[in-house]
């Protein structure tokens, strides 16, 4: 929730400092890159070293960065406050995956959805809130989400305690299932790997250029207000939120690779047509695209883990990462580009990406589906 509050900013912090679309997608690539630079070797030293109370630690750097948020009177100063929240995405995501995955037991598409929805549920509250709080009383009202940050704080310390018990009675415990590492020689595990990656970094160029320039698009091309194009984006992260948990529900009966193939290739129909229709529609195809698109993230992070057994952190740190810092180099990108061209060419261009989903097909089938 605390991370969407900075795309939800953009607009107020847009009209009051006079940012151009480039310092936009500047500032969402310092935020990205600092939360995905750090994930796998976070990750890797989290595999060999836990650290129950790291998640507390991430929460800790996350509300400081949101003071420094809510303060910031410049653009080196958003700079500075949106890298000390991505520092603590870095120290929460790693060690939180490997808690998620632990707790598991055989559903483990659905343990990393559920973990996955909090930050998407999130994601979407955040500009619902903006909308509420923020836009009516000003950029100073930011301060009221300190409250989350503390609460977070509190919740994970008593999960670190939980986690820490774990580790006294085995210390070497781990999350692991060889599956896939004894189905496939290195060779093809290699290309399954890169295969993840591209659909990782696709659905993220595409999902960061509707995070940070949705809202622009509906001012621009409709005339909506600031107020109810934030809710617009709700609308669409939301949908994100719930298309997760379903992506991990469906992943573990049904096989992680027809979930990875139809999320990201079947949103493409639903994404083309964005741009060339009403306002009505483009929301609700907006919507239906986020659900679509975000159902493969929790089946392609359970897959490569998979493939890596023993490595859940490291794995989780590296996906993580990818996941930040190619939505912020294609924040980067679209704002170079909008203010070279226009909001509207992006969003043309932006709505293409989800047909590289069809690389999905050359993932190997290595598992049956399982009944739950």
């Amino acid at each position: 929730m605390i991370q969407s509050v900075i795309p939800a900013l953009y607009p107020i912090i847009k009209d009051e400092f006079g940012f151009t679309f480039a310092q936009i997608g500047i500032i969402t690539f310092v935020f990205q890159m600092t939360s995905s630079i750090l994930q796998p070797f976070v990750g890797r030293y989290a595999d060999r070293h836990p650290r129950p109370y790291a998640l507390t630690l991430g929460m800790i750097f996350t509300l400081a960065g949101l003071v420094l948020l809510t303060y910031a009177s410049g653009f080196a100063g958003f700079l500075l406050a949106v890298s000390v929240v991505g520092w603590g995405s870095s120290i929460f995501h790693p060690e939180a995956s490997r808690v998620a995955q632990l707790a598991a037991g055989d559903r483990k598409g659905l343990a990393q959805s559920i973990f996955q929805v909090g930050g998407n549920g999130g994601s979407a509250i955040g500009p619902l809130l903006a909308a509420l709080i923020v836009i009516p009383y000003g950029r100073g009202a930011t301060i009221w989400f300190t409250v989350a940050a503390i609460a977070g704080a509190l919740l994970v310390s008593r999960i670190g305690l939980w986690y820490s018990r774990r580790l006294a009675a085995n210390p070497h415990i781990q999350p692991r299932d060889r599956g896939l590492a004894d189905a496939l020689p290195p060779r093809s595990i290699k290309m399954a790997m890169f295969i993840l990656v591209v659909l990782v970094s696709t659905k993220n160029f595409f999902t960061s250029c509707m995070t940070s320039y949705f809202t622009f698009y509906l001012i621009e091309k409709f005339g909506m207000s600031i107020r109810d194009a934030q809710l617009c984006l709700f609308a669409f992260l939301a949908a994100m939120a719930v298309g997760i948990v379903v992506g991990g529900i469906v992943g573990d009966r049904y096989g992680r690779k027809l979930v990875i193939w139809l999320s990201i290739l079947g949103a493409a129909p639903f994404a083309l047509l964005m741009p060339f229709v009403g306002m009505t529609a483009c929301v609700i195809l907006a919507v239906i695209s986020g659900f679509v698109i975000s159902s493969a993230f929790s089946a392609i992070l359970v897959y490569a883990t998979e493939l890596k057994p023993g490595k859940v952190g490291m794995i989780a740190g590296l996906f993580f990462g990818l996941a930040f810092g190619l939505g912020g180099i294609g924040a980067a990108f679209f704002g170079w580009l909008a203010d070279k061209t226009s909001i509207e060419f992006i969003f043309h261009v932006s709505t293409v990406l989800p047909l590289l989903g069809v690389i999905a097909a050359w993932l190997p089938d290595v598992k049956a589906p399982k009944k739950v």
